[in-house]
């Protein structure tokens, strides 16, 4: 596999292009160089998980690639049980690199199941699955680090089940693998007892950042994927950000623009891919973006509630939703672009009805022309209006090149994590709603919720209307 360099253009973020009233300058990026380079040696010295995963798995991978030769033939469907950090990757990577309708021909699929990703509690969504599927010829992977996620541990109770009622007891472990933590927690614990495959979440990595590790490789391995281009593409763009200086290092510079930005009156972070097969990918960069930067406090205890929102949107479809709003509304946003320079395949478009002006243009063209054009028009139409873009651009898409953009955007939330002072790897919001659903459904530890929630204030009748 050829390998292909992703690259970032900010050229539609500066003065030159946007305007003085809106665009950013180069001095004021250089300006954060010191800035830059006591957060880089701050990073190097907490090395983040997610920063060893392309150089440290080797005999992850190893495991992985053998266990999918030995099972896959077993298998028609590859279930994963998980939520948030636990699914995203899954389905972000299924998207890119395998054919969008994958799962529906078997030509496709050459050997390898189906993926399906549950990732919600929606009974009529889940109950149809499980009536839908083969369970004798289906692997579930429940991945919880903890093991105490409750949708996910809903999932595998109603799955386990209704697996045992097809298969029996004696051959329930051949239908799970469980991804958790390798030390403690309650997937471990039954993982032990029922006798599961296992395999781990490394301790310093949370589950936005675990996309490169069991919990997005197994997956993608059982679907043909191409894990060690995965892990030799985030390396390669490891390697491409381990200088400190902005104008060499994408992920740096990134996270300075976006930084300036938000101080700038321009909070929400829009991801645009004009590529079908990125769109889930953006909405991966959602919710590493979104949990990792919206804190509460800095790291001194400081009240700050800071957090660029991210936005998701997909060209050309986008263009007939949101688009007016990003050309003629406030000017909030900094729009990224996911540009693809070789589709792998070209539709060209009949030329018919020569007599209809409005139509017979469109033909002698190709679809590839039309979105790529239609891509360019937007940037421009954005930049001519004053309005931030800028674009993240993929050679092809293939494992090399996504493995790249992973690593960009992980790297790029740990840097703009360290302007803000904040820690990017907690994640403490999101805790107190989960705590008020233990209580009430009797999860020991948590009386106190279950009071709090029975005792919360009455709605008042006269404001539903």
């Amino acid at each position: 596999m050829d390998k292909k360099e992703v690259k970032l253009d900010v050229n539609n973020m500066f003065v030159d292009r946007v305007g003085k009233e809106h665009g950013l300058t180069i001095e004021e990026v250089n300006a954060f160089q010191d800035k830059v380079s006591q957060a880089h040696n701050n990073i190097k010295k907490d090395e983040p998980g997610f920063m060893k995963l392309p150089f440290a798995q080797a005999e992850i991978v190893k495991e992985i690639l053998q266990l999918v030769e030995e099972t896959k033939d077993r298998y028609d469907n590859f279930v994963v049980l998980g939520i948030g950090g636990s699914a995203l990757g899954n389905i972000a990577m299924q998207t890119a690199l395998n054919d969008p309708y994958y799962n529906y021909r078997e030509d496709l699929r050459k050997g390898y199941p189906r993926l399906f990703v549950p990732d919600n509690v929606d009974p009529v969504r889940f109950r149809s699955l499980l009536e839908m599927l083969d369970l004798k010829r289906t692997v579930f992977n429940v991945i919880s680090k903890s093991g105490g996620t409750a949708e996910t541990m809903s999932q595998y109770l109603i799955a386990r089940e209704a697996v045992v009622k097809e298969v029996g007891e004696d051959r329930l472990k051949e239908h799970f693998i469980a991804t958790t933590s390798e030390h403690s927690g309650y997937l471990l614990e039954i993982a032990r007892r029922e006798g599961f495959r296992t395999f781990y979440i490394p301790d310093d990595v949370g589950g936005r950042f675990s996309v490169l590790t069991p919990v997005g490789l197994l997956s993608a391995a059982f679907c043909g994927i191409d894990i060690e281009e995965l892990l030799a593409g985030a390396a390669f763009m490891a390697d491409k950000c381990s200088t400190d200086e902005l104008w060499k290092n994408p992920a740096y510079l990134n996270a300075v623009l976006h930084y300036i930005g938000y101080q700038k009156g321009k909070p929400l972070s829009v991801m645009m891919p004009y590529a079908h097969s990125l769109k889930d990918v953006a909405d991966w960069y959602r919710q590493l973006w979104a949990e990792s930067l919206g804190k509460e406090v800095d790291r001194e205890g400081n009240l700050v509630n800071v957090g660029p929102t991210p936005i998701k949107a997909l060209g050309a479809t986008d263009q007939h939703s949101q688009l007016q709003l990003y050309m003629e509304g406030p000017f909030d946003k900094i729009i990224t672009f996911l540009e693809v320079e070789d589709y792998g395949v070209e539709v060209e478009i009949p030329e018919l009805y020569e007599d209809i002006q409005g139509v017979a243009y469109l033909g002698g063209h190709t679809l590839n022309e039309l979105l790529m054009t239609e891509k360019k028009a937007t940037e421009l139409a954005l930049t001519q209006r004053g309005r931030l873009n800028q674009t993240i651009v993929l050679p092809v898409v293939n494992e090399f090149t996504l493995g790249q953009l992973f690593y960009l955007l992980e790297l790029q939330t740990a840097m703009i994590g360290e302007l803000f002072n904040i820690n990017a790897f907690d994640q403490p919001g999101v805790e107190l709603s989960k705590h008020y659903t233990y209580g009430v459904l009797g999860r020991k530890g948590y009386e106190d919720k279950k009071e709090d929630y029975f005792n919360r204030p009455a709605k008042d009748d006269k404001l539903i209307i």
